[in-house]
């Protein structure tokens, strides 16, 4: 401990920026505790050195300080007044301030302003203005950044993926309208710099890579066809096509480079490269991600250039105090700890490691190449496998042959956005010279994506012990040490991994609580999933879970089998090919080791169902169509698939996937469960059906006027009706509702009730609120 100290005391400036960055994080969640934090540096402080009491106050005060900071800027960030509108329709005019991403089934999102506060939009597709009388009808075109447009929406709460984007509510669009106006000042401005640099990279011979162009030079990736994403994630290169921190240490990289060609002043250089970051942060979005981009890769820029170690470690935890100023929560955020874990490893390893493949004969750009690479790598490898249970063996190899081409593509792109608008044939020029940089892009994602190893799935813990052997077998924790002031020089090595681990520890004891996650399985348990307007229904046994049906895309699905505590799915069964049924399955088969799949898209042919083939081709998971007559028994569960039969295939026919959809009967000893899809009493009424236990309703509760005589076939104790609040369909209708009550002991529906699990044992079924 006298050792810490002596390091704190000796470096005043270090020791109260840390303890500031500290309060920040323990502010916003538990004041109390930064508190007793500060009391405890006061205490240990004073006893050991004494002569260090004015920056033993200075640290105490950080700490104080910046949890008062955080705490209030988390209440000013969450405060709204949208609370009351929740749950209505509204009209009004709202600015779009985040270029509108596509969902998968043919919608979009984006980040808004409405009254003053953020909101996120979403069009879930045709079906939000159309219904499904009108088929072919299609969403509205998705308004550009900073345009003011005219709704008519319906209000909801934040949903998971709001929250990350700090979005005060959710409006579902139900109409939407162009004035032909946009949002005016300096925003104003940089948006039609934006419009213009994207219209100059738009001129290449291929959609694909002017759009892989537009994501790697200014962030702006919505036109990435959905495969060639799946590709890139799976590789590893998934950080290329968004604008981060490597953009703009790239992008001073060229600045500083010219300005020294020049003859351009030291000082000044500094100043252009600010000026740049200032610049390049609001033209490629200006949202938080791009935010923390741009702090950090002036940071990095600063780490790599800075000749004293002491100031590469000041400049990142400055970095981290201003990111976490603008928003305290921001460390909760993958995308924070993978650019600051990537800073840090800069900062300690790649340096190092670069020397020594130099001493070694290693060329010095491809030893600086290899060096960052692998210690970035190395670093984000954890972060990754501890939120999305996959690492890519594959993304180093794949990184470090692309790493040549990154930097002229950036720079010949950025080039061709802004001398574009001068020089207008300079574009042309650059696209040829670009071009064959990005076709090698997409050859390594797709070679990579699809070979062995990709998206390996390996615990956490396992993660992070084989990456620490690699860097102490890589010799880099050597006899580093710091001399205070008056003291003895103190190993680096040891003070990091002590001020690690303590960090390590307090922000895992104060993360912020959750929704308790249910108890052990303990027999067979069935979840209707909150998934909005769609079915996701989840079946779990000791050691094995099935999941029937996968919701709308881009649904808190992930979300929900994470909180059920499923790591693995046995089987995956999609019942039709239609997007509130399938439309998550390519991000559960991309995020999530799939057994099998059980393929009920019956020949229908569909953009979805294509990103379903491509993503179980890449994690090779197997795929069997589901057909009456197919039993599977997973350890004590058995699913037996009623229908559809071998006839001719809803492909063939155009008939109406809902007829063919795979209904499946779910059994444990005498506990049965039925889960129907949407094929009604129609359908239902011809197959071999006996008294259940647990009844999936058919077709979020449509009509259906059959209902009550099936009802007296299978005389459910539990009926689950999945569906969205305030869908435009009106479902569940009453006349469903008043049938399944009057038979039904327990009703329980999605839109109301949220996730709901039903437990089955021998002593008959409990009903809970899942969360």
């Amino acid at each position: 401990m006298p050792g810490v100290v002596e390091v704190v005391a000796g470096r005043p400036r270090h020791a109260v920026l840390a303890a500031l960055v500290l309060g920040l994080l323990l502010g916003p969640r538990i004041p109390v505790a930064a508190v007793a934090a500060a009391a405890a540096v006061v205490l240990v402080a004073a006893s050991a050195v004494p002569w260090a009491t004015v920056t033993v106050v200075l640290v105490t005060a950080a700490v104080g300080v910046g949890g008062y900071l955080g705490d209030v800027r988390v209440r000013a960030l969450d405060r709204t007044a949208l609370g009351p509108f929740v749950g209505h329709v509204v009209r009004g005019e709202v600015t779009v301030v985040q270029a509108p991403r596509g969902q998968r089934r043919g919608g979009w999102t984006a980040l808004a302003s409405y009254r003053g506060e953020p909101v996120l939009l979403r069009v879930n597709g045709p079906s939000s203005f159309g219904g499904a009388s009108a088929p072919d009808s299609r969403p509205p075109p998705r308004p550009p950044t900073g345009a003011v447009v005219a709704v008519r929406a319906a209000v909801a709460a934040p949903d998971d993926y709001a929250t990350v984007l700090r979005a005060h509510a959710v409006l579902r669009l139900l109409d939407v309208r162009a004035t032909g106006r946009h949002r005016g000042g300096a925003a104003g401005g940089v948006d039609a710099l934006r419009r213009g640099a994207m219209r100059r990279l738009a001129h290449g011979p291929s959609a694909v890579r002017t759009a892989l162009l537009q994501g790697m030079v200014l962030g702006q990736d919505a036109g990435l066809p959905t495969t060639t994403r799946d590709e890139v994630r799976a590789s590893g290169l998934s950080h290329l096509t968004a604008a981060s921190g490597a953009n703009i240490v790239l992008l001073c990289t060229l600045v500083i480079a010219l300005s020294g060609l020049i003859g351009v002043p030291f000082r000044v250089r500094w100043l252009v490269v600010l000026a740049l970051i200032a610049v390049y942060v609001p033209l490629a979005g200006a949202g938080p991600s791009i935010q923390r981009a741009g702090i950090m890769g002036a940071a990095g820029v600063v780490a790599m250039l800075a000749g004293r170690p002491s100031a590469r470690w000041y400049a990142v935890g400055l970095a981290a105090c201003v990111t976490l100023l603008l928003d305290p929560r921001a460390a909760g955020d993958p995308g924070w700890q993978m650019s600051f874990a990537a800073v840090i490893a800069l900062v300690t390893l790649a340096r190092p490691w670069a020397q020594r493949l130099a001493e070694r004969g290693v060329p010095g750009p491809l030893a600086e190449a290899l060096a960052v690479t692998a210690a970035a790598s190395l670093a984000t490898a954890p972060i990754i496998a501890a939120h999305f249970g996959r690492v890519a063996p594959l993304s180093v190899p794949a990184n470090l042959v692309v790493a040549p081409v990154v930097a002229p593509v950036m720079w010949l792109g950025f080039t061709a956005s802004t001398a574009g608008a001068i020089v207008p044939r300079l574009g042309a020029v650059l696209d040829v010279l670009v071009d064959p940089l990005l076709r090698w892009v997409v050859a390594v994602a797709h070679a990579t994506a699809g070979g062995p190893g990709a998206g390996l799935t390996v615990a956490p813990p396992v993660v992070l012990a084989g990456c620490m052997c690699a860097v102490v077998a890589a010799g880099v924790v050597g006899p580093v040490s710091v001399r205070v002031r008056g003291g003895r020089p103190v190993p680096v090595s040891r003070v990091a991994a002590l001020v690690g681990i303590l960090l390590v520890a307090v922000v895992w004891a104060l993360r912020p609580p959750g929704v308790p996650p249910p108890p052990p399985v303990q027999r067979f348990r069935v979840t209707f999933l909150d998934v909005g307007q769609g079915d996701a229904t989840l079946l779990q046994v000791p050691g094995h879970a099935v999941l029937v049906d996968t919701g709308p895309p881009d649904d808190p699905l992930l979300a929900r089998l994470a909180h059920a505590g499923v790591r693995r799915l046995d089987v995956l069964s999609i019942s039709h090919a239609q997007a509130d049924h399938d439309g998550a399955a390519s991000a559960v088969l991309s995020r999530m080791p799939v057994g099998l799949v059980l393929d009920g898209q019956d020949g229908v042919r569909s953009a979805i169902g294509g990103r379903i083939d491509a993503a179980a081709r890449i994690h090779r998971v197997r795929r069997i169509p589901g057909r009456a007559g197919m039993v599977l028994r997973l350890g004590t569960l058995t699913l037996t698939v009623l229908s559809p039969d071998d006839g001719p295939s809803a492909g063939e026919t155009g008939d109406d996937p809902n007829n063919r959809a795979i209904v499946i009967r779910a059994s444990v000893g005498n506990a049965t469960v039925l889960l129907t899809a949407d094929a009604e009493s129609d359908v239902l009424s011809r197959l071999d059906l006996g008294p259940v236990d647990v009844l999936k309703v058919s077709h979020h509760g449509s009509a259906d006027p059959g209902l009550p005589r099936l009802l007296r076939t299978l005389r459910p104790v539990v009926a689950g009706i999945e569906v969205g609040a305030h869908n435009t369909y009106g479902h569940p209708v009453p006349a469903t509702v008043r049938a399944l009550r009057a038979v039904v002991p327990r009703v329980v529906r999605t839109d109301r009730d949220g996730s709901v699990r039903v437990d089955l044992g021998p002593a008959g079924w409990t009903v809970t609120p899942h969360g």
